[in-house]
């Protein structure tokens, strides 16, 4: 099968598009024919070992963590052959990867796709959706009426976070560049203020999420009420641990560190069907133009995910 493997640490030239052996499924888990996988910021810091200390040094490792397709053995049971699926790997040594033609996958890790929610629309929001359910529900526990700030608010997670935010009943203000103001807006965002033009003083905020990993607890704590959260999507080793040491302070600086969750991958179904929530999707790349999209990706100029189109003739 084809998979995309990087054979060291270091940066895009990594990255090659090679024959690879089919990964060994086992008892327990699903083998899914990937269809569509979508890039995150993660892919990309794995790749440059920023997480080395739990990814390890065995290579070839293989990025990508989205994905949606269909399954084509579960021994299990859960799930019968052809089943469409999505999903997001629990996965910190890379040593399955979705930019793959297979992936074998955990229970936990996937969920049925309806049928009309798109491949595309599946692994687009699976890994962001998550973070945003899991980020303001569990660890903020926004409630309704409470005022969320979203940092970066026009990438992958921030356009997540907006509807979430929305679909829990709080009031959202986000912060992206000036162009992208409209953008937010659009997305169900109440106010949209822009990191580079002047921003009247305003009400402080019960949640922010800081998406983008620039907006630290120090300079956000003058815009925060009594009992605020700070909830951070990029993990450093500072973060963790103030994410202990303040649980009980007046305010909390917290980390969210997704797990996948089979009722949270059916909520966010549900909503992709209801029209609650819609998949942001910048541009979708070709398998053979993997580079081009981890570009993209790092130029942190996104709209929304990047998709990688894994099988073209799968539709």
């Amino acid at each position: 099968m084809r998979a995309v493997r990087y054979d060291a640490y270091g940066g895009i030239e990594r990255l090659a598009l090679e024959d690879a052996p089919r990964p060994e499924a086992g008892r327990r888990r699903a083998r899914v024919r990937v269809v569509r996988a979508a890039l995150n910021p993660k892919d990309a810091l794995f790749r440059k070992g920023r997480f080395r200390a739990l990814s390890g040094a065995s290579f070839p490792k293989t990025p990508g963590l989205d994905f949606a397709g269909f399954v084509l053995d579960d021994p299990t049971g859960r799930h019968p052959v052809g089943a469409r699926v999505f999903g997001v790997l629990d996965e910190w040594r890379c040593t399955r990867g979705t930019l793959a033609d297979e992936v074998v996958v955990h229970p936990r890790e996937l969920a049925r796709l309806p049928s009309h929610v798109s491949f595309d629309e599946g692994a687009a929001v699976a890994l962001v959706g998550l973070t945003a359910i899991q980020a303001l529900r569990d660890v903020a526990r926004l409630e309704p009426g409470q005022r969320l700030l979203v940092n970066g608010a026009s990438g992958g997670l921030g356009t997540m976070a907006i509807q979430v935010g929305r679909r829990l009943g709080a009031h959202v203000t986000t912060i992206s560049s000036a162009r992208n103001r409209a953008f937010c807006t659009d997305l169900g965002a109440d106010e949209a203020l822009a990191y580079d033009l002047p921003a009247p003083p305003r009400a402080p905020f019960d949640v922010v999420l800081d998406a983008f990993g620039n907006l630290p607890l120090a300079e956000a704590r003058g815009r925060l009420a009594p009992r605020a959260v700070w909830v951070g999507a990029v993990p450093t080793p500072r973060l963790l641990l103030r994410d202990l040491a303040t649980r009980v302070a007046a305010i909390e600086e917290r980390l969210v560190l997704v797990r996948p969750r089979v009722s949270d991958l059916d909520t966010l179904a549900a909503w992709l069907v209801d029209g609650s929530l819609r998949a942001v999707i910048d541009h979708t790349y070709a398998l053979a133009d993997v580079a081009a999209a981890f570009a993209h990706l790092e130029s942190k100029r996104a709209r929304g995910k990047l998709v990688v189109e894994v099988c073209e003739e799968c539709e």
